[in-house]
């Protein structure tokens, strides 16, 4: 391997050290602030410093943090403007560039973009960090007081990465669809109908697929909510799994309130030399790709699909010489079984196997905008215990709207980097999409929510007689109570308007 090694392009960009921090904030019903909380900047300094005294040996770091020339934080649940500066400053490479990765821009996105720093000589390490302490700001707030964080502090990043397209279509926004697990619903809702499923089955197959991930988490030491959960627990909601938008309950969701941070440090290979960093440590990026094309749910002429993400999954297989399934160890993005259920199917990963080594985002924490870098970090431990092995990362951005993929390795090879947005734009049928209607239309998918456990109306996406789709919402009784039960995907229903009601 050494001799392999010393080959190497000094331009070549690698993965020297990971670091994750997490924190538990325990129960406390006195009602006052207790002195054991957290807040973000401490949780990404502590995986910073983590990943760093990984990096490299004590009497060198000082080298390695005057070489980092990037420190870059995706968005969070917080209102810090420049919260790579507060770590920078932390951790003691204050010359660094900063950079704030807005929402909608994929999680990826700093990584894609260290590569390329990396091998193009405009850079020789940086620092990605995202964190959250959502359970202890929580905490805080319940007991009266302000957690760190929760109000803007006036600073500024030297630069903001603001997404490109629409999250989500305006349509949308004027029916009211705005949560992730209503829109989740609807994917999964779609996939169940093309593929024939009964709502019975599908809702067997969500459970036996969220309960392999939570038999993950209770092996895993640092799984926020790593507690046994059975299939029939699973299944449908009932106490202690309060339905959210059938057919998802809480479990199914990611649990954001979390206290938990990740760090990744790249660099050269030229420097990683020059600061001797074992080479057992190091671990190449073979795949690094996204997609920036951003179509929302109901513009997607097939919504139970994500041809953006075949897109790269394709490419993927075919930059390896191999098809994803032989990858010895993933993890998924795992926001809600639709995000793992369709990923499985458009990389052509097996279906009955949960793609996960720490339990997924519903089990051992899902930290909001970050949870990549916690995958990034369980991948390369496994990576490094398994020589030779492949792993693979996935990110969703958005609603299952910009995708991204990355594949590391310890052994060495040509990196693909790219956003091929031109191939996925190609492969993504779109509709037009209104909120106002009239007329028969045909129902494409459904989600019917809960007014604290009773149904209490339900998102509509229907196709019109025009060729548009229209989303609105239903009230209809019958509607909601076979909305449960029945598949409602094909069945007609009379449009008024932004409303709708069974037409037969």
């Amino acid at each position: 391997m050494g001799s392999a090694f010393g080959q190497l392009d000094p331009n070549m960009a690698v993965l020297i050290a990971t670091g994750t921090a997490h924190h538990r904030v325990h129960s406390d019903s006195s009602g006052s602030v207790r002195s054991d909380l957290s807040d973000p900047i401490t949780m990404m300094e502590l995986a910073a410093r983590s990943a760093l005294d990984q990096a490299v040996a004590a009497p060198r770091r000082a080298e390695l943090l005057q070489k980092i020339s990037l420190v870059a934080v995706p968005e969070g649940d917080w209102r810090y403007g420049d919260p790579a500066r507060e770590v920078a400053t932390r951790v003691g490479c204050e010359a660094a560039r900063t950079v704030r990765v807005e929402i909608g821009v994929p999680q990826h996105a700093p990584i894609r973009a260290a590569l390329l720093g990396i091998q193009s000589g405009q850079m020789q390490a940086a620092l990605i960090v995202g964190g959250e302490a959502k359970a202890s700001q929580l905490s805080i707030e319940r007991a009266g007081g302000t957690a760190l964080g929760t109000t803007p502090d006036g600073t500024e990043p030297d630069e903001r990465w603001m997404p490109e397209g629409e999250i989500m279509a305006e349509a949308e926004i004027a029916a009211g669809i705005w949560s992730a697990v209503e829109q989740y619903a609807c994917i999964d809702a779609a996939l169940r109908y093309s593929e024939r499923q009964s709502v019975p089955d599908h809702l067997d197959s969500i459970a036996s697929l969220w309960h392999q991930f939570n038999k993950v988490a209770t092996l895993n030491p640092d799984a926020a909510f790593g507690a046994p959960r059975s299939a029939e627990f699973l299944r449908v909601a009932g106490e202690g799994n309060r339905p959210l938008a059938f057919p998802y309950a809480k479990w199914h969701s990611t649990q954001w309130a979390v206290d938990q941070a990740a760090a990744l440090v790249l660099c050269s290979v030229g420097l990683a030399r020059e600061l001797g960093v074992p080479t057992d440590q190091w671990v190449f990026p073979r795949v690094a790709l996204e997609s920036s094309l951003s179509v929302s749910l109901t513009k997607r002429a097939e919504m139970g699909r994500w041809p953006a993400m075949k897109v790269l999954g394709d490419a993927a297989a075919a930059h390896l010489q191999q098809p994803l399934n032989q990858v010895q160890y993933a993890e998924v993005y795992s926001c809600f079984p639709a995000a793992v259920r369709v990923q499985q199917r458009e990389l052509g990963l097996a279906q009955d196997q949960a793609p996960t080594l720490i339990g997924g985002m519903a089990f051992a924490g899902g930290p909001f905008n970050n949870f990549t870098y916690q995958a990034t970090a369980a991948v390369v431990d496994r990576l490094r215990e398994d020589p030779g092995s492949l792993g693979l990362v996935t990110t969703v951005s958005g609603l299952l709207t910009k995708p991204a993929l990355a594949v590391w390795s310890t052994e060495p090879g040509e990196v693909l980097v790219a956003d091929l947005v031109d191939a996925a734009s190609a492969a993504t049928a779109v509709r037009e999409v209104t909120n106002q209607g009239s007329g028969l239309a045909t129902i494409a998918s459904y989600t019917v929510t809960y007014a604290g456990t009773d149904p209490s109306s339900a998102f509509v996406i229907a196709d019109l007689a025009d060729g548009r789709r229209w989303i609105g919402t239903s009230t209809d009784p019958e509607l909601l109570s076979e909305g449960l039960t029945a598949e409602l995907i094909g069945r007609q229903v009379l449009v008024t308007e932004n409303s709708c009601a069974f037409a037969d």
